[in-house]
């Protein structure tokens, strides 16, 4: 998707892709031999998810996360994004409101605009230069709506939320009978010395109100397979949700899916600590960039992942100049800020770490051509 889709999101095919939120690094070794390996049985056929990968899941949710999951908590989920789609037809009706902070991952604001649900946005604000939560404005908007949908960590701020914030979140969301869907997509790639912390262990309402998703698919660049988990401990949504997923068989997994998951959940720590060394090297490399050749350029940088806020208002050119210069020019292809919550993000871009550090390094060199 990341090059294919060049022609039909920026117009041209030969941009460096910057954009789509996977890695450039290769799928790791041990998942690799694990997808050949059961190649090798020849035979392609229906499968259960076997006990060894819903063991596996669960030491990763308990040691990663601090999840004590029972397996009649956890369900496949064929991606994130199906997932909270699943939820609002499950659990929603037409009309209901949804409330996201902005700015946000698309989806967020497609799936409840496409489902006929009222989006309803709370602003972020900006303290101390990353993105904070106002809940003042958060909980008068909690009033309209019956769900939220988290992004925690972050995207595309990359900020790991606290205890702290996560328990205030919940309190206003429980007063207000709103539940959460947390997605946690990004929960294994928090960054120098952060602690990704999940919202269903940091208090009693939390826990009884939220449905989370997980997923090995950003953490080791797989997200091909389609593979991802959902938690939801409160009985109630629980029976509700997973009847429905089970009722209307839409989250089944495939082959590879469960053996590829299998794979990096048991075998993936020293990789991943590795490749969370060299993006941090990635992530000091832009700051060390900017501030040497693009101090007009404020960033976001991430507490988490890999994925990084460009904010370009000070250069003095509209928003359209930018985008112009940016892929006809320097032919870089980075995410629009508008597309992450409305015409407020005019200026800003997201840009993918995700990369060799000679490849990030020609893009902001070619980028700070255009700008000079």
């Amino acid at each position: 998707m990341k090059h294919d889709g060049l022609q039909h999101y920026f117009g041209r095919e030969d941009l460096t892709p910057m954009w789509v939120a996977d890695m450039d690094f290769r799928t790791p070794d041990f998942i690799m031999g694990a997808l050949r390996h059961r190649c090798e049985h020849e035979v392609l056929g229906y499968v259960f998810p076997p006990d060894s990968y819903w063991q596996t899941v669960s030491k990763w949710l308990k040691n990663h996360y601090r999840i004590s999951a029972k397996r009649e908590e956890l369900h496949f989920i064929p991606g994130i994004v199906s997932g909270i789609s699943f939820v609002l037809q499950a659990l929603t009706e037409p009309g209901d409101g949804v409330l996201v902070t902005t700015p946000v991952y698309p989806p967020f604001l497609n799936l409840p605009q496409g489902g006929h649900r009222q989006l309803v946005c709370s602003p972020l604000k900006i303290v101390d230069g990353r993105f904070a939560i106002d809940f003042e404005d958060l909980e008068w908007r909690a009033r309209q709506c019956r769900w939220m949908i988290l992004s925690n960590p972050h995207n595309p701020g990359g900020t790991v939320w606290g205890e702290e914030v996560l328990k205030r979140l919940a309190d206003i969301c429980y007063r207000n009978n709103v539940n959460v869907i947390s997605d946690e997509i990004h929960a294994d790639m928090a960054l120098f010395g952060h602690k990704h912390v999940s919202f269903s262990t940091v208090s009693s309402h939390a826990k009884d109100i939220s449905i989370t998703f997980i997923a090995p698919s950003k953490t080791f660049n797989m997200a091909g397979l389609g593979s991802s988990v959902c938690y939801c401990p409160n009985d109630a949504l629980r029976n509700r949700f997973f009847g429905y997923l089970d009722g209307y068989e839409v989250a089944g997994g495939n082959i590879f899916a469960y053996v590829g998951a299998e794979a990096a959940f048991s075998k993936g720590e020293e990789w991943l600590k590795q490749m969370l060394h060299y993006l941090e090297g990635n992530v000091a490399f832009l700051h060390d960039y900017l501030v040497d050749n693009l101090p007009m350029v404020k960033a976001i940088l991430p507490e988490a992942s890999y994925l990084a806020w460009l904010d370009f208002n000070d250069t003095g050119l509209s928003h359209e100049e930018l985008r112009d210069r940016f892929i006809n020019i320097a032919r870089v292809a980075m995410n629009d800020g508008t597309t992450f919550g409305g015409n407020s993000f005019h200026c800003c871009f997201r840009i993918n770490l995700g990369c060799p550090r000679q490849v990030l390094k020609e893009c902001l060199d070619r980028i700070s051509s255009v700008l000079k």
